[in-house]
């Protein structure tokens, strides 16, 4: 018997390392998952590469309240009520200092990472199980300052921790738990291009940089970040809710 037989779970930025490592535990811990991702190709190339009737679909933009009710609703008129949700698009956004950081593109980074869990949460909840479980994707980064350039990025992550411990409370009579992720440095392109921008600001090697002050010193692989996320998605952590869990390789210690 899977951690998740017959859950009915939704992953955003399921086209990712992250999310598609973590669909690919959840299926073989018998759920059924929704992949929310921004293009349909990357989301075709996902589902193709796990190869489950198990998996389904979804294009949208997790910004747009519209996009989300969509991939929900869809979600729900395919497999029924929403057990997990795994609120885990991001974008990095730039590396450059504050006075230099395009107001653009820090309003899109809060755009995903804050408003799309928030729009997730706001529209998933109410077609939700009781018993579920919220996942939100954060960061060593939104435990910490960093002087790295990335303060979209960290000011987002930031504050999807209290976005999670709000909800959590709220959640709570309806047994569903609410917790956020933080994974360190991963080894996968979308923070592959956030330490290229680190490098170019600091004059450095960002990569050996960051693995010097790991005390594992390397990098996380997606598949460990996605057993974390298997253990909040699924009855092992019955009682861990408004909680903060670090996948960091001992980074914030």
């Amino acid at each position: 018997m899977g951690l998740l037989d017959g859950k009915v779970s939704i992953i955003t930025g399921g086209a990712g390392s992250v999310g598609l490592a973590s669909a690919r535990a959840f299926v073989r811990e018998g759920a059924k998952v929704m992949l929310v991702d921004l293009r349909e190709s990357d989301l075709q190339r996902a589902a193709q590469g796990l190869g489950s009737s198990n998996v389904a679909t979804h294009a949208a933009d997790v910004s747009q309240a519209a996009a989300t009710k969509a991939y929900v609703d869809a979600t729900v008129a395919k497999w029924g009520k929403i057990d997990v949700l795994f609120s885990n698009a991001g974008t990095s956004g730039v590396v450059a200092p504050v006075q230099d950081y395009p107001e653009d593109v820090f309003d899109s980074v809060i755009a995903v990472h804050v408003r799309g869990a928030f729009l997730a949460c706001r529209y998933a909840l109410p077609q939700m199980n009781d018993g579920g479980s919220i996942i939100i994707t954060s960061s060593i980064v939104g435990v910490r300052g960093d002087g790295g350039g990335a303060c979209a990025y960290v000011t987002a992550k930031h504050a999807q921790v209290g976005l999670m411990r709000s909800v959590a409370k709220g959640a709570a009579r309806r047994n569903i738990r609410v917790n956020t992720l933080h994974p360190g440095p991963i080894d996968n392109e979308f923070q592959l291009n956030i330490e290229h921008g680190i490098s170019r600001l600091v004059g450095r090697d960002a990569t050996a940089m960051l693995n010097e002050a790991i005390p594992l010193h390397r990098h996380a692989q997606p598949d460990e970040i996605a057993r974390a996320a298997l253990f909040l998605a699924s009855d092992q952590s019955s009682f861990t809710t408004g909680s903060i869990l670090m996948a960091d390789g001992g980074m914030s210690a």
